[in-house]
């Protein structure tokens, strides 16, 4: 059988050949510099982010480092120690004497949010201001702590309360800048309880509910943490630190404005 050759292609004209091999190029680096035009979306950076289930024996709390505690540092509060599961604030002494913890080590952006479960056990003693705390934008050092902080009474009934305080640095010097009495501000075991600040918004939330809101722009830079206030002044109230306070804690931050 008869084999034929075929004939060779003929040759791309040169100007065909430079603006197919420019069309290329621009499409690669479009595709490496992400200019993918007016209605492209941005991807988030990662957040920043810490999270324990304070899994070790401690006092005070420091898991490699990361926390910085309000006696061993501040001077002038109480620390926060942890057993396995449980982290819970060590004040004996002075009313407004915190047990106080930050992720101070660690870089935080000024947007923030921290998340606790609240470990309980037995009954709340409604005299002595048993308190479960967030910290934002908190800076610990020597008599002196900065920050903004939201509280819930560890109570059952119509004492409870949430306030959300700004901490002004002197020990004892801080201003309630928003205070909702009633029982259904109250926490008991497993509960969560979420703070944010965004901006100058603070805001307080319960098992996923906002519960207060409020406006301050004095601290614009801190880390988040974990408090625990007890008025040793009552009767019946000193040592009983240990029956309430947190299974696990979360903190992140964001530069995109929400959470």
């Amino acid at each position: 059988m008869e084999i034929h050759k075929l004939e060779e292609p003929l040759e791309e004209p040169l100007i065909v050949k430079i603006g197919w091999k420019r069309a290329v190029a621009l499409l690669l680096v479009s595709l490496t510099c992400g200019c993918a035009g007016p209605n492209a979306t941005n991807t988030p950076d990662p957040p920043g982010n810490y999270a324990t289930k304070f899994p070790l024996i401690e006092n005070p709390i420091s898991e490699g480092g990361k926390w910085v505690n309000g006696a061993v540092v501040g001077l002038d509060w109480a620390n926060v120690s942890t057993t396995p599961g449980r982290a819970v604030g060590n004040e004996t002494g002075a009313r407004f004497s915190d047990g106080t913890a930050v992720l101070q080590t660690l870089s935080w952006k000024p947007d923030q949010k921290a998340t606790a479960v609240v470990s309980t056990t037995g009954a709340p003693l409604d005299d002595c201001s048993q308190e479960i705390e967030l910290r934002l934008r908190t800076v610990i050092s020597a008599h002196n702590i900065t920050g903004y902080e939201v509280n819930y009474k560890f109570s059952t009934n119509s004492s409870a309360y949430m306030q959300i305080v700004r901490w002004n640095g002197a020990f004892a010097d801080f201003t309630v800048l928003q205070n909702f009495s009633g029982q259904q501000f109250g926490v008991t075991d497993s509960d969560t309880v979420s703070a944010t600040i965004v901006g100058n918004i603070i805001t307080a939330y319960k098992n996923g509910v906002q519960q207060g809101q409020v406006t301050d722009s004095t601290y614009s830079s801190g880390s988040p943490g974990i408090g625990f206030n007890l008025d040793n002044g009552s009767s019946g109230c000193r040592g009983t630190n240990a029956t309430y306070g947190f299974s696990s804690f979360t903190a992140v931050d964001s530069t995109q404005g929400s959470f």
